[in-house]
């Protein structure tokens, strides 16, 4: 895991080498085990790295790193997990490898297949390789969107970081707040892709490749579509029994800890985790270190994750840490969240505290159990979407008029949650009812946050169903596979994934996500969607050779949650925020992403919210 940077001033001039080493070293935390830079001999190409070492720890390992040929510069972030197999077919090419790292296989990869390659890669990265024959440069980003890459192209030089204030830290970037992204925030809690908080900077979407030459960047090219692979599951759907899935699970696990230093566990008291824990025993893995976040707001109640989580621990003969976190704690930390969290987000806390607990143990990564609801249809948006679209299929002309008429008492103010005002109007359609689901602030009560004007643009750029629509690419045809392919490619990407990246890698740690892999999902996918599809978490609780706990499987679903919302009720008190926001009534969230937008993390001349006057 790591941080890269680049500049390739493809009309003309030089890359600013200043620029370049600022923009590497906001990123200094991502990567505390080695720094490099590499201009290339007219001035024109430069690279910069920050190195997370996982793999090869050697200096054999450090970046840029040019092929064997010379011909190819490389900067990479990720881990790829089957580089051992990539490395043997290579080799049996009589291709001669100078290190034991997966960077070198991306680079004799790319030698003999050119883009293409990027389907033979499992793991999470992106990566940037600099073709000194062609003169350009090409970009890859991971197929399910782990690892974050973000693009800016002023028309004479085109850049590239792991995070958006990297890019911005160098000097160049020279954009305000970007309308669709505030928008999309307030709408979403999180920063819809491709957009992001300043404008002209774009995240390279999941799945996508990029080619940079001296004529200038090309659009992104999309080499995996989780749309598709439902739509494909959809076409020849068929039964696996639990033993399959259990074998599917335990090799995505195996896989996910190739590393040359040990691998810790993010442990609540859900089957995720849990199951996840067992099948790493199972792999071999032994004194695997498990941290569980505990807060004294929750003691004794459901939401207590600590007795059940070192339950779990006990359970699988790992050793387990609890970390309290406190109110006080949490006000001294904000300032530093604020700086690490690169666009804003109404969540990220809860990886904040538990990345940073899993640091002060002495862990260097740690897997996650995050997406196993996305996989196995653990959220209510699989029971609630089917049933809500098809009631209010044919209600939008009058759900318009009836939204009008409660939004223009004021819902929020008569008791009435604003989300039912709009169930008429938006719950007959998929994307509509999606938004219901997630959405933070309904579209209607945007104009009382944004400037018209600001507010307007924004819409217009997120497009259809404020941005919800680019997701069915194509539309998957069974109710599992819409709203799989809405979870995994909005909630689970623009925000438990980014948040899970920019909150750990402030802490410098790795979290591998084995429940987050490509062909895990072109596995599972269709048993979900095929007739008699039983969804659940049966199968990823019996999945490991000793299976969860009955408690644990039965357990009503909390996640790794905070008590963040009694928190920042002091800290919104007496501000001057809108009154749907300022409201006792209104959600501790709205309150919170106020507060978010308002702060002057993200910089940039648009107005990034309205205070009440």
């Amino acid at each position: 895991m790591c941080g890269i940077n680049g500049i390739f001033a493809w009309r003309d001039g030089a890359v600013d080498r200043g620029e370049l080493i600022r923009t590497r070293d906001r990123m200094a935390a991502r990567g505390p085990d080695g720094t490099g830079e590499w201009v290339s001999d007219d001035g024109r190409m430069g690279m910069g790295h920050r190195r997370l070492a996982f793999i090869d720890l050697s200096d054999g390992g450090l970046q840029p790193m040019a092929g064997a040929a010379g011909r190819l510069m490389l900067v990479f972030n990720g881990e790829i997990y089957n580089y051992r197999a990539l490395r043997a077919d290579l080799e049996a090419q009589g291709v001669v490898f100078r290190t034991q790292s997966d960077s070198e296989v991306i680079l004799e990869l790319y030698a003999r297949k050119g883009a293409a390659m990027v389907r033979d890669l499992r793991g999470m990265f992106a990566f940037a390789i600099w073709d000194r024959q062609k003169r350009e440069l090409f970009l890859a980003r991971d197929p399910l969107g782990i690892k974050p890459l973000y693009t800016h192209d002023d028309g004479r030089s085109f850049r590239f970081a792991s995070q958006v204030k990297a890019l911005v830290a160098g000097g160049a970037v020279k954009g305000g707040i970007e309308p669709a992204a505030l928008t999309g925030f307030y709408l979403w809690g999180s920063v819809p892709e491709p957009w992001t908080i300043r404008e002209g900077v774009f995240a390279l979407p999941a799945g996508c490749t990029m080619l940079v030459t001296e004529a200038g960047a090309g659009e992104p090219q999309r080499y995996h579509s989780v749309a598709e692979i439902y739509a494909a599951a959809e076409r020849e759907p068929h039964k696996l029994s639990e033993g399959e899935i259990a074998a599917a699970l335990a090799d995505s696990v195996a896989h996910h800890l190739v590393s040359d230093v040990p691998i810790g566990c993010f442990l609540s008291a859900g089957v995720d985790s849990g199951a996840l824990l067992g099948l790493m025993r199972d792999a071999g893995a032994s004194n695997v270190q498990t941290v569980t976040l505990g807060f004294e707001e929750f003691a004794g109640r459901h939401d207590d994750e600590t007795t059940l989580a070192a339950e779990v621990a006990r359970h699988y003969e790992m050793p387990h840490h609890i970390r309290l976190i406190s109110e006080t704690e949490f006000q001294s930390d904000l300032p530093k969240i604020l700086d690490a969290m690169d666009q804003p987000s109404i969540d990220g806390v809860n990886s904040w505290f538990v990345s940073k607990a899993a640091t002060e143990i002495g862990c260097k990564g740690a897997v996650s159990g995050l997406g196993g609801d996305e996989l196995f249809g653990g959220y209510p948006s699989f029971r609630d979407l089917p049933s809500w679209t098809a009631k209010f299929a044919r209600a939008r002309p009058i759900g318009t008029l009836a939204r009008q008429v409660l939004s223009g008492f004021g819902a929020e103010m008569l008791g009435i949650n604003p989300k039912a005002a709009g169930m008429l109007e938006y719950g007959g359609s998929w994307t509509g009812a999606y938004l219901l689901r997630r959405g933070l602030f309904m579209p209607w009560e945007l104009t009382d946050l944004l400037d018209r004007d600001v507010l307007q643009t924004g819409l217009d750029r997120l497009g259809a169903e404020f941005g919800a629509a680019r997701a069915f690419d194509p539309q998957p045809a069974t109710p599992f596979g819409k709203v799989a392919t809405l979870e995994t490619s909005l909630y689970m990407r623009n925000q438990l994934l980014r948040d899970t990246d920019w909150a750990s890698m402030a802490h410098s740690l790795e979290v591998r996500v084995p429940l987050v892999d490509a062909k895990l999902l072109e596995t599972i996918a269709p048993a979900m969607v095929g007739p008699g599809a039983v969804t659940g978490k049966g199968a990823l609780a019996r999945a490991p050779k000793k299976p969860l706990p009955d408690a644990i499987l039965h357990r009503a679903k909390t996640g790794f949650g905070t008590p963040v919302g009694n928190w920042v009720e002091a800290m919104i008190a007496g501000s001057r925020a809108p009154g749907l926001v300022a409201n006792p009534k209104a959600p501790w969230a709205r309150r919170w992403a106020f507060h978010i937008a308002s702060q002057q993390a993200w910089g940039g001349s648009a107005p990034a919210a309205r205070a009440a006057a």
